[in-house]
């Protein structure tokens, strides 16, 4: 049997820095395609216990548990959403047993998005236990979104 934390020690190998690079990839690229054919059971399978989901709103955090309540409004009415990856990178731990990544988006409604999060492997498999989806902003355009989100609802002292 593969001991993964006997071939890790001192290091990951660039084979398997690649190849958990590879399976990174495909959790990644899976779970969009999930959300795209609001496939609730393989969407949610790819968050680990205890996962948070971090939403384009400032209210939006969610346990996993409060993700999937979410997501079943949607998805138990076959509507899903689509986020079209156009870049990634992904930069695994030296143990191999974490990894974290950044994401360009597209999206029909919101334009260009950002995903990020971090991943962890657990019974050899990665999953996601963090993921924060963000609408970047230009920076010429920051001082007039401040003022509109600040009208909607003012900070508190």
């Amino acid at each position: 049997m593969f001991d993964w934390m006997e071939a890790t020690r001192g290091g990951l190998s660039p084979t398997l820095r690649a190849e958990a690079r590879l399976k990174i990839e495909g959790v990644l690229n899976d779970f969009h395609d999930a959300a795209a054919k609001a496939d609730k059971a393989r969407y949610m399978a790819h968050f680990a216990p205890g996962a948070v989901f971090l939403g384009t709103d400032a209210t939006e955090r969610w346990s996993v548990e409060e993700f999937r309540v979410f997501v079943s409004t949607y998805f138990d009415q076959g509507k899903g959403w689509t986020y079209t990856p156009s870049e990634r990178w992904i930069t695994i731990s030296d143990d191999g047993a974490s990894a974290w990544f950044d994401e360009r988006l597209e999206n029909a409604k919101l334009g260009a998005c950002r995903g990020s999060g971090a991943l962890v492997l657990r019974g050899g498999r990665w999953r996601i236990a963090q993921y924060n989806l963000t609408v970047p902003i230009p920076n010429d355009l920051m001082g007039d979104v401040v003022d509109l989100i600040r009208r909607k609802a003012p900070v508190q002292p």
